[in-house]
């Protein structure tokens, strides 16, 4: 199966959207500030593996929970839905625990980069594109990731508050067209 770059774009372009690396620089720069520091190497490998575990064992896990890809997606298209209305309304529905004594690891890592919309999303894809193509976009956020983090001052500074507001609000758009195509392309085949 030749691999299309169309589909490449896509599935980076959603992985980038639910990640929404930009949209948490405000509380990076914060975290980084209270931690005196991030270990920008560390957070992008460790998110890259969670990411990457899910895409190859997610469907197996399901299996063992009952569960089938179809179902999985048109649930992780409802969760994408719901993060876009976050990003879009400004209004926060699943709650996040900004402990700052935490590490590297929580909550950057996880929750912040590979959170459970990344990998509803990620463990989604497959429904939709192939493997290959959907670990060409998470390697291709993992460099994106890493440049934002190891640049999160410079960034800030450059887009400024009003920028960032905008670009999250552009995203969030972006994913609900994403949870209603990948919801449209799955509950069909789940309805009897």
């Amino acid at each position: 199966m030749p691999l299309k770059m169309d589909d490449i774009i896509t599935v980076t372009f959603t992985l980038f959207a639910i990640i929404d690396i930009i949209g948490s620089i405000p509380l990076l720069i914060s975290l980084k500030q209270k931690m005196g520091g991030i270990h920008e190497m560390q957070a992008t490998l460790i998110s890259g593996g969670l990411m990457i575990l899910f895409l190859y064992a997610g469907e197996k896990f399901l299996g063992v929970l009952g569960l089938d890809v179809k179902s999985f997606a048109v649930g992780g298209s409802i969760v994408i839905f719901i993060l876009g209305l976050e990003m879009v309304l400004g209004i926060e529905f699943f709650k996040s625990d900004n402990n700052s004594k935490a590490g590297t690891i929580v909550p950057i890592a996880f929750p912040l980069i590979a959170g459970s919309g990344t990998l509803t999303t990620v463990i989604s894809l497959p429904a939709n594109y192939h493997k290959t193509v959907i670990l060409i976009g998470i390697l291709i956020n993992l460099i994106i990731i890493y440049i934002v983090l190891k640049s999160l001052n410079y960034i800030a500074k450059l887009l400024g508050p009003a920028g960032l507001i905008a670009i999250r609000k552009f995203f969030g758009v972006i994913l609900l067209a994403i949870a209603v195509k990948i919801f449209v392309t799955n509950v069909s085949g789940l309805i009897k």
